[in-house]
């Protein structure tokens, strides 16, 4: 049985940054562990013993890790401000590997942008995301429905969605990461327009 402290989540674990776990266990295929939730990238200053949300975060993370590499091997999340990368950068990077698979959903890039970018030797899938979820933009880009997922569990709802969405990857217009920065738009109210 695979466990966690047998993967690159160990050490999110232990720094507490592992958080809304909807799933955080074994996927059924052999060696892989998996995690849906959100990372913290950047901790607010704590009192004494009070716990506080973090900064800001990775959310709605798809993510699973082969136990004994150190490494995640397939990542889609999402990222409110693209300017959150260079905390991304610093927290997850060290745990992807340039055999991986990675998906980063952005709040304020052009509706209609996508990029690859290539971080030190790792190379993303960027894609924006608007009024959907991470779990939902990445099923109709591996194209799969409901009715694919009816008879898994957790693990092997991620699993499938990341196989098929690593499948289905293109190589789309390649840039910089300074030059996708610069192109960022604001960041949109993401309360805006939603019934009250």
């Amino acid at each position: 049985m695979t466990t966690i402290e047998s993967t690159a989540f160990a050490g999110l674990e232990n720094e507490k940054r592992l958080l809304n776990a909807v799933f955080k266990g074994p996927t059924g295929a052999p060696g892989y562990y998996g995690f849906r939730g959100d990372f913290a990238l950047e901790f607010q200053q704590q009192m004494a013993d009070e716990a506080r949300p973090p900064e800001f975060k990775l959310e709605q993370i798809v993510a699973v890790a082969k136990e004994g590499t150190g490494k995640i091997q397939m990542l889609a999340g999402y990222l409110h401000d693209f300017a959150y990368f260079e905390s991304f950068k610093r927290v997850v990077l060290p745990l992807l590997t340039p055999e991986g698979s990675y998906f980063l959903f952005i709040n304020n890039i052009d509706l209609l942008a996508k990029y690859t970018i290539t971080v030190d030797g790792v190379t993303f899938t960027v894609l924006p995301c608007d009024e959907s979820t991470v779990w939902k933009e990445l099923s109709d880009f591996a194209g799969l429905d409901k009715n694919d997922f009816k008879k898994l569990d957790g693990g092997g709802k991620v699993q499938l969605v990341l196989e098929k969405a690593a499948d289905a990857r293109e190589i789309y217009e390649t840039v910089s990461i300074e030059d996708a920065l610069a192109r960022a738009e604001p960041v949109k109210n993401r309360n805006e327009n939603r019934p009250v």
